[in-house]
Parts: structure tokens; C-alpha cells; sequence
């Protein structure tokens, strides 16, 4: 029996589908997953079993114009993981089209493609009629030379399993790099601190998710089988903590039992989860901060 094993990078604009697409692949929930876009900060890196294959799916941040520290050290963090990979997946939206930031990416890729493989994925092709479809992936083979094109829908499985098929195949052949029954590379304090993250993206409106971060300060194991987990939100300025807290702390009660019962489900056993709110008006600017996301600090300078 031949093994495989590599790592593939999904790239794409915010909001593509990517985090989407990786959970689908695990089969289990490793990424972000919400409605607003940028959310992904660090490559969350996912582990997947095709037949005799291990895929490890290296879920980039999305590629956009970056304004801020934070912004940019997100953009090359996601340029950094494609050209790490063994293959390269860029995902468009199949109702978007191409956009500018599309054929940004585009030239982006004559870099990193020269040694590897880069495939096309259109998603949500429940958006858009047939015609579009192909005559979408037509405009895009003609802009770049892709290894192979799939239609698919990360969110309802649609051609998730034939990408899979392809990815396993094309990987470089060797020994697994992760024990059979592990689905993701970050340590446990990061996954449980990016999806209490998750819970106040989701809750919080406008700005506010891309001014807060999560950190796990502490790991705490009971004898009962338990764990007690301790986390601060990071924000930067006073008024956004009234926000995180709500009305008679409704809100990061809400906040806290959803991240808990998320956590509780993903390890299997019972979670104490304590949450704290700081204002540290500087944090976008402190490279402990981008340390903990799994950031480059010094990607964020000018």
C-alpha cells in the first residue's frame, strides 16, 4: 500500500467559501464559519482520509485590499499558505463572477503556481444557471492554466467528494504527517478560543468582530473528566466592552453558553467556560496579540 500526504490551500476572496469547504472536507467543524466576511485570521489548517491519502487543508484567510496592520498581515499569512502547499484550490463564487479581486488573485498565482498544481473550484453553483456556469469557468481557464476545474456547493456537498478524489490523487507520496484520528493541527486552547470568536462575530454587528480578539488564558483539567477554560476578549475601546456585555450581561451570557455547548460537543465532555472582557486600546498593535492568532507580526508592517 502507497501513502500520500501533503498540504492544500484553499485561497480565494472573503467570504468565498473556504472555511466552508474545509469543515465539509474534515467532515467535522475545524474553521469560522459566519455571514460576515474576513473572518478567518489564521491558516487553520484541517486533516482529512481519502482512501490511502492524507489531505491537510490549510484554510487561508481571504485575499483582499489591506488597509490595516492586522489586514495585512492576513493577506500574507493566506499568500504564505498557497505557496507552503502542495496544490493550490482557488475558490470563486459562482454568482460573483470576476470580480477585481478575483483578477488581483490572478496575477497573484503566476508566482506561486510554477512547481504546482492549481485547481479551479467554482462554489455556490446553486446560485447560477448552467450557461453561466460555463461560460464562467471558460473566462477563467482562458485568464489562467488550471490543472483541473470543479462545480461545486461547499455547504451542500455538491462535488465536494470528486474534488476530494482529485486532491488525494495529486498529493506527493509518502508517510501520513498526522495520527490517523486527528482533524486539526491547532492546539485546543486556539480552536476553543476562535470559536467563541465565532459566537460574537455572529452576534455582534457592523465593525465591532474585526476590533475584538479571543484569547484562552487558561486550561484547566478536573479529575471528573471536565475542564475548566478561561478566556479574555481583547477590545479596543471601552464602549465596544458595553457592547460584548449587553444589558444585564444578557449578552455575553448568550455568547458563553453557546461557545460552551459548541466545545462541549466538539471534545465530548463538559466544559466550564469563564469569559472576561479587557479594553486594551493598542492590541492591533502588540505582536503578542498576532502571536496568538497565528499571525506574523512583522507581516503586518507597511
Amino acid at each position: 500500500m502507497t501513502t500520500r500526504a501533503g498540504f492544500v490551500a484553499l485561497i480565494g476572496e472573503p467570504n468565498a467559501g473556504k472555511s466552508t469547504l474545509t469543515n465539509r472536507m474534515v467532515g467535522a467543524k475545524v474553521s469560522i464559519v459566519t455571514h460576515k466576511v474576513q473572518t478567518t485570521r489564521a491558516r487553520i489548517r484541517g486533516v482529512a482520509i481519502e482512501g490511502d491519502s492524507q489531505i491537510v487543508f490549510v484554510d487561508t484567510p481571504g485575499l483582499f485590499q489591506p488597509k490595516r496592520r492586522l489586514d495585512r498581515a492576513m493577506v500574507a499569512a493566506a499568500w504564505g499558505g498557497a505557496a507552503d502547499a502542495d496544490v493550490v484550490v482557488l475558490l470563486i463564487e459562482a454568482h460573483r463572477g470576476v470580480t477585481e479581486g478575483v483578477k488581483n488573485i490572478l496575477e497573484g498565482l503566476a508566482d506561486i503556481g510554477k512547481g504546482r498544481k492549481i485547481a479551479l473550484a467554482i462554489n455556490k453553483i446553486d446560485r447560477v444557471k448552467a450557461e453561466v456556469l460555463l461560460a464562467l469557468s471558460k473566462d477563467l481557464n482562458d485568464r489562467y492554466d488550471f490543472a483541473e476545474t470543479f462545480m461545486i456547493s461547499a455547504e451542500k456537498g455538491h462535488g465536494v467528494v470528486a474534488l476530494r478524489e482529485w486532491l488525494a490523487g495529486e498529493l506527493p507520496k509518502g508517510p501520513w504527517l498526522y495520527p490517523e484520528d486527528q482533524i486539526a493541527d491547532l492546539p485546543m486552547r486556539m480552536i476553543a478560543a476562535e470559536m467563541t470568536r465565532e459566537k460574537l462575530t455572529l452576534r455582534l454587528h457592523q465593525e465591532l468582530p474585526y476590533q475584538l480578539t479571543v484569547e484562552t488564558e487558561n486550561w484547566e483539567e478536573r479529575k471528573d473528566g471536565s475542564a475548566r477554560v478561561d478566556q479574555v476578549v481583547y477590545v479596543a475601546r471601552d464602549g465596544h466592552k458595553g457592547i460584548i456585555l449587553g444589558n444585564k450581561g444578557e449578552s455575553i451570557k448568550a455568547i458563553s453558553k453557546a461557545a460552551r455547548e459548541e466545545l462541549e460537543e466538539f471534545l465530548g465532555r463538559r466544559i466550564h467556560l469563564f469569559l472576561q472582557v479587557k479594553v486594551r486600546e493598542k492590541w492591533l498593535d502588540e505582536a503578542e496579540r498576532y502571536s496568538e492568532m497565528g499571525l506574523n507580526f512583522k507581516d503586518g508592517n507597511k
